[in-house]
């Protein structure tokens, strides 16, 4: 994710701190200082706020462990002000896996709440157990309450939070997989609706919670309904075959001319035939200010690139140009380039397919009139 550092690696999985994590940080601390002046006020404060973190990558890692049991990578963890985000290759298509990648979140905080009962009942009588609140025991009941809190609040069927995308897989084991999205992100952006209300008159902080649900609920629809329409469609049906390429010894300002004369942004470099690299127009921009318009492709142009093949499913490669840096997929056969594909020429193939699929309105005959002498 963008404006992020990596902090860490568990499990094979990158661990990122988004920098509004990182503002949040320092707001606690702040925060914490101002109101009793104290260091040791803030670094309890800055203590207390990093634990519930650690729980939430837990959380996270739940999801990433159970989606690796069926074969899906993620791609990293995200800590964000809001929570954690694991990004998963992909989504199970089966609804039952799918219930369980949703599941693995919220059990692994139920797994941590039962095992800081049991060492509170180890390190406390039972007459106190019985009669004191969790919150009032110590930081141990403070670790159980937090960890109930987040399953509860993750299992709320507001989509596409865990308890969403656990309604989702059970309606899509009686219904069509894109209307149960549909369904799912009505119920999750009515809840969203619910918490920004709230949040209104209780809690600002809900209303950044309604905003995040009701942005990923049509989001997650669209993507859904888009996967759909590309389904067992070949790459070769809508790749572009008419466009622009470099060679490695072409200087920038060749690129910069294909730009201005045209709709292409980005460039495959090619060499005696081959596909040898691409140039995006973020790298091309950044070299030109750099080293110049007289500056060689072979200097700016990545060799590390993604491609397709003309019988491959369209979905699939839209699924990776959704995730990649790159804003195309070069077409190739045995290393040789025979078109791109981009999100555009996606989105108007979906959308030209989709006009020729609507049925016709009849045109209703004009009424005879007689000639006239």
């Amino acid at each position: 994710m963008r404006w992020s550092i990596r902090a860490g690696r568990i499990a094979g999985i990158d661990v990122y701190l988004h920098f509004t994590f990182l503002m949040l940080l320092a707001f606690v601390a702040l925060a914490g200082w101002m109101a009793e002046g104290e260091l040791s006020t803030a670094v309890g404060g800055l203590i207390l706020l990093l634990v519930l973190f650690g729980i939430i990558v837990l959380h996270e890692l739940g999801h990433a462990l159970a989606a690796r049991r069926f074969g899906i990578r993620t791609r990293d963890i995200t800590l964000l002000p809001i929570g954690g985000v694991a990004r998963l290759e992909r989504m199970p298509s089966d609804p039952r896996q799918e219930l369980v990648v949703a599941l693995a979140g919220p059990a692994v905080n139920v797994v941590l709440a039962g095992l800081g009962f049991v060492m509170l009942a180890f390190a406390t009588s039972a007459a106190v157990l019985y009669q004191t609140p969790f919150y009032a025991v110590g930081p141990l009941g403070q670790f159980i309450i937090v960890n109930v809190v987040l399953a509860a609040f993750n299992l709320l069927p507001a989509f596409p939070m865990d308890g969403g995308r656990v309604l989702r897989a059970l309606l899509a084991l009686k219904m069509d997989y894109v209307h149960a999205t549909n369904v799912a992100a009505q119920i999750g952006q009515g809840m969203a609706v619910f918490f920004g209300v709230v949040g209104l008159f209780y809690n600002p902080f809900l209303i950044f919670i309604a905003f995040f649900i009701w942005i990923g609920a049509s989001a997650e629809a669209s993507t859904v309904q888009m996967r759909s329409a590309l389904g067992g469609i070949p790459v070769s049906r809508a790749m572009i075959t008419e466009y622009h390429t470099l060679s490695p010894d072409d200087p920038l300002s060749r690129a910069v001319a294909h730009v201005l004369s045209g709709f292409q942004q980005d460039f495959p470099v090619v060499e005696n035939g081959d596909l040898v690299g691409i140039l995006t127009r973020k790298q091309l921009v950044k070299d030109l200010a750099e080293q110049g318009e007289n500056a060689l492709v072979r200097d700016s142009m990545s060799s590390e690139f993604t491609t397709a093949e003309p019988g491959e499913m369209l979905d699939h490669v839209f699924e990776r140009l959704s995730e990649a840096q790159n804003q195309f997929v070069p077409v190739v056969v045995n290393g040789r380039l025979i078109g791109i594909v981009t999100p555009e020429n996606v989105g108007e193939f979906v959308m030209f397919r989709s006009a020729l699929r609507r049925p016709r309105e009849p045109v209703a005959a004009a009424p005879y009139r007689p000639p006239t002498a």
